[in-house]
């Protein structure tokens, strides 16, 4: 893929909402980490199972699902158990993602470019142009894009300084159901005048904001270490 520049990216991040959010403390970008990888394995992650990977209390587990700098990005079912965090999915969604030769999904396209390198796996993706319904292909490793079929594919997001980030619902309502991959700038200009909130970027650009929002949220450090 080519380089990108970063210019478009820099003005974005200036005003995005992710920016303005508490960040995290150290123990939970670590518990943030903890908790995506043990979504990755396919299935909803009940808290007694969080509390045995974080080698802590069930009660400890129980506040950084429900009372901590993370609660806003958890998506838990009625059972209890977290079933979304931060984008990653366990429940089905138009955009999927193998990650290790398990179906995972996203609750966006553009979560797909972000949620490798906080996996530190490299993930084959499949969405479709919600224009034209024609399946878009992506292998995205946790440095780059490595490839896209069509090759013109583009990604429209919602203008970051209006996602709600309140909470995952939030989240979701405001930016995810919104934000798509397009077979070609043509396409994604259909889609961008139906969705007068949103702006398209080329996915090297979007990939790079995701990378701005992980090193915000988990720290460069931290991802480098796990």
């Amino acid at each position: 893929m080519t380089q990108t520049d970063t210019s478009a990216v820099d003005a974005l991040w200036e005003v995005s909402a992710l920016r303005r959010a508490p960040v995290p403390t150290p123990a939970e970008r670590r518990a943030g980490l903890v908790l995506l990888r043990q979504l990755a394995r396919g299935e909803p992650v009940a808290v007694d199972d969080f509390a045995r990977a974080l080698r802590t209390s069930v009660k400890a587990a129980d506040d950084l699902v429900k009372a901590s700098r993370l609660t806003r990005f958890v998506l838990a079912a009625e059972d209890g158990r977290i079933r979304g965090f931060m984008g990653l999915s366990v429940t089905e969604t138009p955009h999927r993602m193998i990650v290790d030769g398990r179906a995972l999904w996203t609750w966006c396209a553009y979560d797909t470019l972000f949620l490798p390198a906080l996996l530190d796996r490299t993930a084959q993706v499949e969405t479709h142009d919600p224009v034209t319904g024609q399946a878009i292909h992506l292998t995205v490793s946790p440095r780059r894009v490595e490839a896209v079929e069509p090759a013109a594919a583009v990604a429209s997001i919602v203008r970051p300084e209006a996602w709600d980030v309140a909470s995952a619902a939030c989240v979701i309502a405001s930016a995810c159901n919104h934000m798509f991959f397009h077979v070609s700038r043509a396409t994604g200009e259909r889609w961008r005048l139906e969705h007068p909130g949103t702006i398209l970027l080329s996915l090297e650009e979007a990939f790079e904001f995701g990378q701005r929002s992980n090193a915000h949220r988990f720290g460069v450090g931290l991802l480098n270490s796990e």
